[in-house]
């Protein structure tokens, strides 16, 4: 049997002939780390304190199963069944989206637009993981979360990790978007929909290949899911709600144009720590606001 050093060289070495380097040398030998972790029950600490130690034969089995699942192409949050997002621990699933820095950008928005002090209602929609709903609610406890999602696969995903956690903040819902919501109940709205070109020939690349496709594409231009959005929300947003939406670093000024011509104020799009603007936001126009009328069908 092999000793930990020599196994994480084998598998970072498997890993690096399958071309998983992109991300520089580094990047195989840690993935090969964490595999092993997970095979051989054990942690990074004792991996780099005790090289020398043997790896039982089921250890070694496992471990060479799992390099073999990732050289193929198997994201590695979803081998492992977690993956990390604004400091929490989320299980996650073929069910759902893998979480990704980006995507903490709404967080840090949401965070900065409504005060800390104050009491909001906050919808995540297409809440996949929970990943979204659960940083802000840890973040905001005396906010309410509402945790949007069609797919009921996922959303028991998002209510493990939310109960898990112990956010007691966050309420599932099931909603196609925001059909099944009532008028003029949120103070605020964040969203990563699906926003790739249907032909775009990364969604049979990499990570993308395994992920759900219905989370990822949205029509000819990749906006479906964004007008739905930007229509539902004019209705579900109270008269001074923020809505923010994460898209495509080459859609931000057709996602601006949607907006404005919805009759939204305030636009703005956000960029990420590259560069890109990866995010826009707004604010409900007072006409937009529903009538207490409104509020009642």
């Amino acid at each position: 049997m092999p000793t930990i050093a020599e196994a994480v060289r084998h598998g970072a070495a498997i890993l690096t002939a399958a071309g998983l380097d992109a991300d520089g040398a580094a990047a195989p030998r840690f993935e090969a780390e964490l595999l092993l972790c997970e095979a051989a029950g054990l942690n990074r600490t004792s991996l780099i304190a005790w090289p020398e130690r043997m790896l039982t034969a089921p250890q070694s089995e496992h471990f060479e199963a799992l390099v073999g699942r990732r050289a193929a192409g198997e994201p590695i949050a979803y081998i492992l069944g977690r993956g990390g997002f604004w400091g929490l621990d989320l299980v996650v699933t073929p069910d759902t989206l893998i979480p990704r820095p980006e995507t903490e950008l709404l967080v840090e928005w949401a965070l900065e637009a409504w005060p800390a002090d104050a009491p909001a209602v906050c919808a995540d929609l297409g809440t996949g993981s929970g990943a979204i709903a659960c940083a802000i609610a840890r973040e905001r406890p005396a906010w309410t979360i509402i945790a949007l999602e069609h797919s009921p696969a996922a959303l028991d995903v998002a209510v493990g990790n939310a109960r898990r956690l112990g956010l007691n903040n966050v309420v599932p819902v099931r909603s196609n978007w925001m059909a099944a919501i009532a008028a003029n109940g949120f103070d605020l709205i964040v969203a990563n929909p699906p926003y790739v070109r249907a032909d775009d020939p990364h969604l049979e690349r990499g990570d993308l290949r395994f992920e759900p496709a219905g989370a990822l594409a949205a029509g000819a231009d990749g906006l479906d899911a964004i007008r739905i959005i930007a229509e539902q929300a004019r209705r579900c947003l109270r008269p001074a709600g923020h809505l923010a939406i994460e898209h495509g670093w080459d859609q931000d000024a057709s996602v601006r144009a949607l907006l404005d011509a919805a009759g939204y104020d305030g636009i703005v799009s956000h960029r990420d720590l590259a560069g890109h603007p990866r995010m826009t936001s707004a604010r409900q126009h007072p006409a937009n606001a529903c009538t207490k009328s409104d509020r009642s069908a």
